[in-house]
């Protein structure tokens, strides 16, 4: 995952994005945490409860590097909820930022997700991400074990939209490895609710190709 870009947030707005499903590729790096449930800010979907550990919920940190294809390439940083609906484990999106508008809106209309916009440096071992409002969190990635092969990895995500439920399939396969990496929220910004927690476990997709959304 290797890309440096200035700190310069992007302002201008277009709204010419593709349907879905969005065809995607690129480099992803997650990290896993335990927090608090009173701490994560979070407007669940309808039908949505949280999955509990104790007073705790499973919360993922994410980092993206989408690659140029249908869509050009950008950058994003994620938090996502483990969520239960009925019998079904499902993440939901719970705060994003991106540094193409064109993501932005198209998150936003076809599936609920609340992309913000900001702007990223990323390089091969060092990633950040800052708004408008500031720096949202800084992190490092180190290899530490890599897996042989592709792997597929299939999931739905689950968001607020129109006030319903809107469940969408997310279809992937990558190279996985394991890494040693740290996660530092900014403890006045919006992901302050992470700001001194250790991930779990962390995880790199690398050259992950995925199909988000349906037709």
């Amino acid at each position: 995952m290797t890309d440096a870009r200035p700190l310069a947030l992007v302002t201008t707005e277009v709204l010419d994005y593709p349907p879905e499903p969005w065809e995607l590729r690129g480099q992803l790096q997650a990290s896993l945490f335990l927090v608090p449930l009173t701490n994560i800010p979070v407007d669940l979907p309808p039908g949505c409860r949280p999955v509990r550990l104790g007073q705790r919920g499973v919360v993922a940190a994410v980092w993206v590097a989408y690659e140029a294809g249908r869509m050009p390439d950008y950058r994003e940083l994620m938090t996502m909820l483990l969520v239960r609906r009925g019998l079904r484990l499902l993440p939901t999106i719970t705060q994003i930022w991106v540094d193409s508008p064109v993501s932005r809106a198209g998150g936003r209309a076809l599936w609920g997700i609340p992309k913000e916009l900001a702007s990223f440096v990323f390089d091969a071992a060092q990633l950040s991400a800052r708004d408008e409002g500031g720096p949202l969190a800084t992190a490092t990635v180190r290899p530490a074990l890599r897996l042989p092969g592709r792997w597929p990895l299939r999931f739905s995500v689950v968001q607020r939209l129109a006030g319903q439920a809107k469940i969408s399939a997310v279809r992937s396969t990558a190279r996985v490895a394991f890494t040693h990496a740290t996660f530092d929220a900014d403890p006045s910004g919006p992901l302050a609710f992470l700001a001194g927690y250790r991930p779990v476990i962390s995880v790199t997709l690398r050259d992950f190709r995925m199909t988000f959304g349906g037709r």
